[in-house]
Formats: C-alpha cells, sequence, structure tokens
C-alpha cells in the first residue's frame, strides 16, 4: 500500500512515503546501481542468482505455503529483476547509511493539505459519490462505513481508480523479496501474491501494482488483499482492479475489520481555550465528548456537537500543538491510521470526506511556522525527556503523541506555556 506517512508519525506507514522522495530514491539507487561497487557483483551475476534463488530458496518457502508448482512456475517465467526500483540493495553491495537523524524532515504538514488537490478530488468524489450511489448504499449497509469515507480513500489511493498501476507486482515483490533494505516483508508479500494467483482471482501478468506491490484501486499490499479483498459485483472475483463495487466495498470491510465503529463520524476541528492543556491528547486518554465539552473546548464551526456522541469515547488530537488546528476525535481516526499510519493521512481523508458528505472546507486554523526542526535535534528533546522520567513513545526524533504530550507536560511544570511541540527555543532549555 503506497502513500504518505507524515513526520507526525512514529513508523512506516502502510502505504508510505511522497510521490517526490521515490523519484529522489530511484534516481540515487540508478546512479548507485550504474557506478562500480567494490565486491559488488555485476548485474548478469546477480540476475543468475537470481534465478538460482527462485529455484532453490523461494520454491520450496512456497510449496510448503501450499502453493502448487504448476502456478509457481507460470508467475515466474521469464521474470528479471527490475533495477530501477528503489531501496535496492544488489548482493555485495553495502545497505544505504541511515542518515535519518540529520535530516531536516518536518516539512510544513500544511503543504500536505493542498486546498487545489483537495477541491478537485472533492469535486470529482461528489460527482463519483452520485454515480455509485446505489453501490454505495448497498455498501454501506453491509460494512458500517460511511460512503463518502470509502470515496475520499478511494480518491486518495488511487485517483478514483484512474492511477496509473505500470508495474508487474510479481516482478516488484521479486525484486525486492530478493535484494531490497526490507527483504523479509517483501517475500511474505510475494507468497501472498502468489496465493491471490493460485486462487485464480487475476493472473500473474495482469496482477499491476506501485513501485511498492501495492494492488489495485484501494491499493493493498497482498497480504491485506488476502484479508479484506472481497466479490461485491458477484462475478465470482475479487477483483480490485477493474471492479468498482469490488474496490469500494473491498476498503469498508478492511475499515471494518480494523474496528470502525458504525454511526460515528472521524472527528470535529475544535477550539481549545486556553487555560486547557493541550497535554492531554491520545487514544489512551480518551473521556466522554461531554467531558471535554465541559473543559470549554468548541467545535471551531460554533456547531453543537451531536448529541449522540456526548457519551461516546473521544479524544484530544493536537499534530502541530498549539501552533496548527486541534481536533476531538473519535475511535474512528485511528482505524484510518490503520489504512495508513499517519496523522496527516487520516486528517485528509477525514476532510476530504467532509467536503464530499456536506461541501465542507479547508481547515479554520492554519498550521503555524512548524516543520523546520532536525530530526537529531529532537531526538535529543526526547532523550532528555525519558531522562526526566516520561514516555515519549518511540526514542526515534519524531514528534508523535506522546512526545507532543510530555513535552507539553514538562513546559508547563517549568513555568513555559505549553505548546506540545518542539521547536528551536527549546533546545537550550530542555537537557
Amino acid at each position: 500500500m503506497t502513500g504518505l506517512t507524515s513526520w507526525t508519525s512514529g513508523r512506516l506507514g502502510k502505504r508510505s512515503i511522497a510521490r517526490s522522495t521515490v523519484a529522489i530514491a530511484a534516481a540515487l539507487t540508478s546512479l548507485l546501481l550504474s557506478a562500480p561497487i567494490a565486491g559488488a557483483a555485476s548485474k548478469a551475476a546477480v540476475e543468475q542468482q537470481f534465478q538460482a534463488w527462485l529455484v532453490k530458496d523461494l520454491w520450496p518457502e512456497a510449496q510448503g505455503a501450499g502453493i502448487s508448482r504448476g502456478a509457481f512456475d507460470k508467475a515466474m517465467a521469464g521474470l528479471k529483476l527490475n533495477w530501477d526500483l528503489p531501496d535496492l540493495v544488489p548482493p555485495g553491495s553495502a545497505p544505504p547509511k541511515d542518515q535519518k537523524q540529520s535530516q531536516a524532515e518536518f516539512s510544513s504538514p500544511g503543504s500536505y493539505f493542498s486546498e487545489k488537490r483537495l477541491q478537485g478530488l472533492a469535486g470529482t468524489g461528489r460527482s463519483l459519490a452520485d454515480r455509485h450511489a446505489s453501490t454505495l448504499r448497498k455498501v454501506e449497509a453491509a460494512y458500517g462505513v460511511p460512503g463518502s469515507i470509502i470515496v475520499a480513500i478511494w480518491g486518495r489511493e488511487s485517483g478514483f481508480g484512474g492511477a496509473k498501476l505500470p508495474y508487474s507486482a510479481v516482478e516488484v515483490l521479486a525484486t525486492k523479496a530478493f535484494m531490497s533494505t526490507r527483504k523479509d516483508l517483501f517475500r511474505r508479500e510475494l507468497i501472498s501474491a502468489l496465493h491471490i494467483i493460485e486462487g485464480g482471482d487475476i493472473g500473474a501478468t495482469e496482477m499491476k501494482g506501485s513501485w511498492a506491490g501495492a494492488l489495485g484501486q484501494p491499493q493493498f499490499m497482498p497480504t491485506s488483499y488476502l484479508k479484506y479483498a472481497v466479490d461485491f459485483d458477484g462475478d465470482g472475483h475479487r477483483d480490485i482492479w477493474n471492479s468498482v463495487p469490488d474496490s469500494l466495498a473491498s476498503i469498508a470491510n478492511y475499515l471494518k475489520k480494523s474496528g470502525w465503529q458504525a454511526e460515528r463520524g472521524w472527528g470535529f476541528e475544535v477550539a481549545i481555550p486556553d487555560g486547557v492543556s493541550c497535554a492531554q491528547e491520545g487514544p489512551d486518554r480518551a473521556k466522554p465528548l461531554s467531558d471535554w465539552a465541559a473543559q470549554g473546548i468548541t467545535r471551531i464551526s460554533d456547531k453543537a456537537f451531536p448529541s449522540k456522541e456526548l457519551s461516546a469515547s473521544t479524544m484530544m488530537l493536537v499534530p502541530a500543538g498549539t501552533h496548527g488546528p486541534e481536533f476531538l476525535v473519535s475511535p474512528n481516526f485511528y482505524v484510518l491510521k490503520e489504512y495508513n499510519n499517519s496523522d496527516l493521512y487520516a486528517l485528509f481523508i477525514g476532510n476530504l470526506a467532509d467536503r464530499i458528505a456536506y461541501g465542507g472546507g479547508a481547515f479554520k486554523a492554519p498550521f503555524g511556522d512548524v516543520g523546520k526542526m532536525l530530526r537529531s535535534d529532537v531526538l535529543a528533546m526526547q532523550k532528555a525527556l525519558v531522562a526526566k522520567g516520561y514516555d515519549v513513545g518511540n526514542v526515534d526524533g519524531l514528534p508523535g503523541f506522546k512526545t507532543r504530550r510530555a513535552l507539553g507536560d514538562w513546559q508547563a511544570k517549568n513555568g513555559l506555556a505549553p505548546t506540545c511541540f518542539p521547536d528551536a527555543s527549546l533546545k537550550g532549555k530542555l537537557r
């Protein structure tokens, strides 16, 4: 599954890495592979090793997983390595050095919410929601997920099925299983792809995907396809490449099985008054919505909170601390993060769905001047907070919710106005 992992996420998402990053990585990979590497085998020699690996290593594993010899041979017929993919580590070459701690990689999240793009997706999404209204009603009845959420994910993942999928999924997965930085992950996905082919839903040559092996209109990795893809049009095949009903229902099934709560939305943009700590966020600090309202938190739209949700579990979310939009979110927000583990992705889907369903617009509060911190600086702050007894989650230089609230708590205890987000002014104070 492909997409964008934001700087608010603590780990790589299910469909992560922006296209600009992919282009850079692909260019660097091509440059590295075209240059002589001490001890590295030639491409021809690596291709020979790959063919031997298919026979001696991959086939026994596939056989043990229940793949027939006929299906395996048909899928692997004429298969060669794709040398243009990013993140490759050919035999005999060294993996790329990890430079993540020195990168200034927290670009402003405001750029993620391109108004031009969101307006375009919303307009197309409304039109397609009308066109497929009958199917969406049936899908919503079956899975309890609003059609607007389904259509928003469909649009974000594949441009409503219009995005080109130029890669052979088997070629991509086999290449990465043989010589990528995450061989074990792609090996599992390759075996799952063989199960899909064995099951007869699609042939190896028709199984198209992204550069990372994500499949079809919902951009499922093969393991997710096996868990969540459904045949909703009744033709006997789970066809997420060509069937809109199968694609929409498969997205809904993914969300339902990930815990989507029917009859609840994803969340609300809110105004948190001065004096109410931003250090209360996180899915582990849920309260009834009425409790948050009692603290003076209001919808930024000035509308009342839905009465049916007042007793329901709700969480504070401040992805940029006090420097950006503030939210109260339902558990469904975290279900959206199961699709792509990024706060910004889930907010993008929620905002786009609201535009499709209600004609909503951009978040009212802007993202402020954030996104200029070095990851190494954030890492140093995390280590300092841990030394003071705070739980910051993963000590990885990424300002996730535990880091944000720990920082806000420390600020309050040291006479500083809590901002719940790392900035340069805190580097000398937090030691």
